[in-house]
């Protein structure tokens, strides 16, 4: 089973820049596709970005390009979102997400097992 706990969540002023961490246990995690989504207040769940098990490819919606960067490390067995130049529009509560590789398979964008979330808020 996997297990996802988030944290690096807070409070910034737009501009400002936060790093949002994901640790697993449970599963190899060298063989866990990994993603970040976020959800607003009164809307519904998006998604942020993705990496590969081996880190090299990675996925980002598109609005997002350029201010936000995905990384994994695999040794500490963590994830991470590095979120530069924050908006307000940005404030939501970030998961982390991860799916098992299928043997042969690659990653795609969906996730069985999510984190319990950490807030980010950005004020103006």
């Amino acid at each position: 089973q996997v297990q996802l706990v988030e944290s690096g969540g807070g409070s910034v002023q737009a501009g400002g820049s936060l790093r949002v961490s994901c640790i697993a246990s449970g599963y190899t995690y060298s063989a866990l596709c990994m993603g970040w989504f976020r959800q607003a207040p009164d809307r519904e769940r998006e998604g942020v970005a993705a990496i590969s098990v081996g880190g090299r490819a990675t996925y980002y919606a598109d609005s997002l390009k350029g201010r936000f960067t995905i990384s994994r490390d695999n040794a500490k067995k963590t994830l991470y979102l590095q979120m530069n130049s924050l908006k307000p529009e940005d404030t939501a509560v970030y998961y982390c997400a991860a799916q098992p590789l299928a043997t042969g398979g690659n990653c795609g964008l969906r996730y069985n097992y999510w984190g319990q979330g950490t807030q980010v808020t950005v004020s103006s």
